[in-house]
């Protein structure tokens, strides 16, 4: 694939983002114009590979088929490269901006050289795609009688109601958000996920035929409460893609106190407030000239970071309870596993930018939230760990902070649907479904994406929603032709 010599002739070369002192005063994506000549170029660097690991199992969890569009960019054939990567990715202008790229921790050439620069390239290519006007409704030409309703709209709800309408069945989501696209609409922020670009989708989705409903909060009690019994009765199948929403806490005294949040109600809140008044109603938590600590890595930590910079904080600083990783790959740690090193993302290097230190403790761990005689947060006491989380006597260290953010992942979805259906979980507190089956202990009621697999990555919940979409497609017709 590519040019027969190109891995050797031209090294890995990946798209800047926008300056760091630039990018922080605005909410517009991180990301700079794409470059034709180079990203052919870095096409070319893709082997011709006996296997192909980038695709595998510890490759790309939607098998996108890498080489092939690799090839396809290097001869400059963009529309059928962007034909490949519909054939097995349902969103690819999300995942080529969102996704760790797993595929390049598998590229064969990442053995001895760089890998190829595939997030660039896939991203590259969804981008053509929107501006040449390729994504375009496909609306079946025969329905059947079948009626599935989702409950969720994020990655893993969306790619599952895309595959079953496709085939003529008739799909509802329901999202208890004011908006559809779950995580992808309001879990990442702006600067890394342009909403107009998942709003077309949807309003594709639409036209498609699958109906929406937004404030549904389905087994809720509130307002907004969708009754499941209901949906259960007026459905042949439902799909729960709820995803894995109970943040992990923090129990350390003085937890009640106010000025430390979840990551997500943080992030969350700033998105809708952005999307609805440009930030004017001020309804979000404001870090402006505040003392911030974020406590916990990963792209979540990162964000509030990102968001946090752009709203005028004081002061950042970034506690990771893990060590820092190593510059490359540890013996533990072999191709083609993931490479756990040291990176620096995009809010660390706005951080380092703005006041000149990258913003991460490692090794570290929160023993007390700490007061001002007023009673409000005036810091945390923090103490350092070995790899083995085991506290070291004589490092203990106080910080001062105005907010904290709790960034530590999350623990499974939340129950109440399930406490109602009665379905069974797994030992982590998950929907209990094996995966490419799907189904729960209800068999009318099947799961996909972090609900069922717990946390997780936008490329393997898309990935869980085609392979739920395949099962209910099978188990309601007793055959299906989904991929």
């Amino acid at each position: 694939m590519g040019k027969t010599t190109g891995f050797k002739e031209f090294d890995r070369s990946v798209e800047p983002y926008r300056p760091a002192e630039e990018r922080v005063l605005d909410f517009k994506e991180i990301y700079t114009e794409h470059n034709e000549n180079s990203l052919t170029t870095q096409a070319s660097r893709c082997m011709d590979c006996g296997v192909p690991f980038c695709l595998s199992d510890e490759g790309c969890p939607v098998y996108n088929l890498i080489p092939e569009w690799n090839d396809l960019v290097y001869q400059n054939r963009w529309e059928e490269a962007f034909e490949r990567l519909m054939k097995t990715n349902n969103f690819p202008e999300i995942t080529g901006r969102v996704c760790p790229a797993v595929c390049e921790g598998a590229c064969v050439l990442g053995i001895t050289e760089t890998p190829v620069a595939i997030k660039n390239l896939e991203c590259a290519i969804a981008d053509k795609g929107l501006e040449k006007g390729w994504f375009k409704p496909s609306v079946p030409k025969n329905r059947t009688e079948k009626k599935i309703a989702i409950v969720g709209s994020g990655p893993a709800g969306l790619s599952a109601a895309q595959q079953l309408n496709s085939v003529g069945h008739n799909v509802s989501v329901y999202e208890r958000d004011d908006r559809i696209g779950g995580l992808m609409m309001y879990g990442i922020p702006n600067m890394k996920l342009e909403k107009s670009i998942l709003d077309l989708r949807v309003d594709h989705m639409r036209t498609e035929g699958i109906v929406f409903h937004t404030n549904a909060d389905v087994g809720g009690k509130g307002k907004n409460a969708r009754d499941v019994e209901e949906l259960i009765t007026n459905n042949d199948i439902v799909l729960l893609t709820t995803g894995a929403t109970k943040p992990r806490d923090l129990d350390i005294p003085n937890r009640q106190l106010e000025g430390i949040y979840f990551a997500m109600d943080f992030l969350s809140a700033n998105t809708k407030s952005l999307l609805d008044s440009n930030l004017k109603d001020k309804n979000y938590i404001d870090a402006n000239n505040k003392d911030v600590i974020v406590i916990g890595g990963g792209d979540t930590g990162t964000d509030c970071i990102g968001t946090a910079l752009r709203q005028g904080c004081k002061s950042l600083v970034n506690f990771e309870i893990l060590p820092q990783p190593p510059e490359e790959r540890a013996e533990n740690n072999p191709w083609p596993l993931f490479p756990k090193i040291y990176t620096v993302e995009y809010g660390h290097e706005e951080s380092s930018t703005l006041f000149g230190d990258d913003p991460r403790v490692f090794s570290i761990s929160g023993r007390e939230f700490l007061t001002n005689e007023d009673g409000s947060l005036s810091g945390i006491k923090t103490i350092a760990v070995d790899s083995s989380f085991k506290e070291l006597s004589g490092t203990e260290r106080t910080w001062e902070a105005d907010i904290i953010f709790l960034a530590m992942g999350f623990l499974g979805p939340e129950l109440y649907i399930s406490d109602f259906l009665k379905i069974d979980l797994d030992e982590r507190s998950n929907y209990k479904a094996e995966h490419n089956v799907h189904q729960t202990s209800n068999p009318k009621v099947f799961a996909a994406g972090d609900c069922r697999r717990g946390q997780s990555l936008v490329v393997w919940a898309i990935n869980e929603g085609r392979a739920a979409a395949r099962e209910i497609d099978k188990h309601l017709m007793g055959s299906t032709t989904l991929e």
